[in-house]
């Protein structure tokens, strides 16, 4: 009976109703359940597929509120796979994502605009190559409940958006790789009371020395 004990636990708290909507809180994103994906035209025969991923930030929201969320997202350029180690190497180099100069990418909320109960779209920067760019993604909200394991609250949302290669910088290939570049993101985040803090220490301390 004691053995058992411990599991009845586990599951009770994890079908405890969460105790979201009464403010905006802090999450911390999982880099193990969050990835990055994009999709860009090859020569007309096929997509191309790359994923970013571990990315690192933190979000605050509530769910009865999305007009309050705003969080920060940002990928190291460095685990950038498009399931070749040369072509990985290649789009590195400056005529590319330049990710030796600029071996990061964030994005930051800055308005978040309601679609319905579970969906909305996130209007954002991001900072890439050097350069500032608007980016809005089209986010649906999976959910928020206890993990079994952790005990945490956590939160799942996927999103989506399309964007220019163009108006990124990003110019070389044009004859045989097309222009539109299709972001599918797909993001776990756990409870947090610290995230933000924690995640601007992640940052500080992963930052390149200066030579």
């Amino acid at each position: 009976m004691l053995r058992i004990l411990p599991i009845l636990l586990l599951l009770v708290l994890a079908a405890a109703p969460t105790d979201a909507g009464a403010e905006p809180r802090e999450y911390r994103l999982d880099p193990v359940h969050s990835r990055v994906l994009f999709a860009v035209e090859h020569l007309g025969l096929s997509r191309a597929l790359g994923t970013f991923s571990a990315p690192r930030g933190w979000l605050r929201f509530d769910p009865e509120d999305w007009t309050s969320a705003r969080g920060e997202v940002e990928l190291d350029l460095g685990t950038l796979d498009l399931g070749d180690a040369g072509w990985n190497r290649r789009l590195a180099r400056r005529d590319a994502f330049d990710s030796t100069r600029h071996p990061r990418a964030r994005w930051k909320v800055e308005r978040i605009e309601p679609r319905g109960a579970d969906r909305f779209d996130a209007h954002g920067v991001l900072e890439f190559r050097g350069g500032t760019y608007p980016l809005t993604l089209a986010v649906r909200f999976n959910g928020l409940r206890r993990h079994p394991l952790t005990l945490r609250q956590t939160a799942g949302f996927s999103a989506h958006a399309r964007l220019s290669r163009r108006a990124l910088g990003l110019s070389a290939w044009s004859s045989m790789v097309g222009d539109a570049v299709d972001l599918e993101v797909e993001v776990e985040a756990t409870r947090d009371r610290k995230a933000m803090r924690r995640y601007r220490e992640e940052m500080e301390h992963a930052a390149p020395q200066q030579p």
